[in-house]
């Protein structure tokens, strides 16, 4: 009877944790949905479908809107569940202190942005001759950019000094794959990170910031 009791009271406090984010976890069943049915394509079908959805130069330079919004939707390479973790450390936290509005804001911010400077910068290289010109049809699909602006943004949720280890860290994250590989797409990660530091005035009066050392010492009795 007891371990029943547990047991619902486990279930009553992941549903209140879900419903304390809601963005976050409709967005991650939108993403649990279209990753199924891209289960059910052909590997050459998808590539294409995926294609058509992504924000690399060609679609957008047809419809930039539709394919900012439809490339936040989809995930490239079919696994969901890591997703899942990611988005409840990262993604919940942030809607939990900032509110749905201005958690939503931090994520169009950052992907709009990344997505936009580092095509545009993608393109310039094309007409330079340093990247091909096949590079207007790259496949750019998927949620890294929003991901990355809330990580950066979250540094203003943790009290100091642990704020300037945890932004050590993220910077570093995103930044050797950019020195050792320069990719486009590392680009926009670190351009992400950027928008999400730069999204301060969103936090301001969003209570005190959280203390790891607090928790510790709480935990310890």
């Amino acid at each position: 009877m007891n371990r029943v009791i547990r047991i619902r009271r486990r279930l009553r406090a992941v549903a209140g944790y879900v419903r304390s984010a809601p963005g976050t976890y409709v967005w991650l069943l939108i993403l649990f949905v279209t990753t199924v049915a891209l289960h059910y394509m052909s590997p050459a079908f998808e590539r294409e479908f995926l294609r058509q959805r992504s924000t690399n130069i060609h679609e957008l330079s047809r419809d930039p809107v539709r394919v900012l919004i439809s490339s936040a939707m989809w995930i490239d390479g079919g696994h969901w569940l890591p997703y899942a973790a990611l988005y409840t450390v990262f993604h919940a936290q942030a809607e939990r202190w900032l509110g749905t509005l201005r958690w939503l804001a931090v994520c169009v911010a950052a992907h709009v942005l990344a997505t936009l400077i580092s095509e545009l910068t993608l393109l310039n290289a094309i007409r330079e001759g340093a990247a091909p010109p096949r590079a207007v049809d790259t496949l750019d699909i998927g949620v890294s950019y929003a991901l990355a602006g809330v990580v950066g943004v979250l540094t203003y949720r943790i009290a100091a000094p642990w704020r300037y280890l945890y932004l050590a860290a993220v910077l570093a994250i995103v930044l050797v794959p950019l020195v050792t590989g320069a990719t486009f797409t590392d680009f926009g990660h670190f351009l992400s990170v950027l928008v999400g530091l730069a999204c301060y005035p969103l936090v301001r009066g969003r209570g005190k910031a959280w203390d790891p050392k607090e928790t510790l010492t709480a935990l310890r009795g």
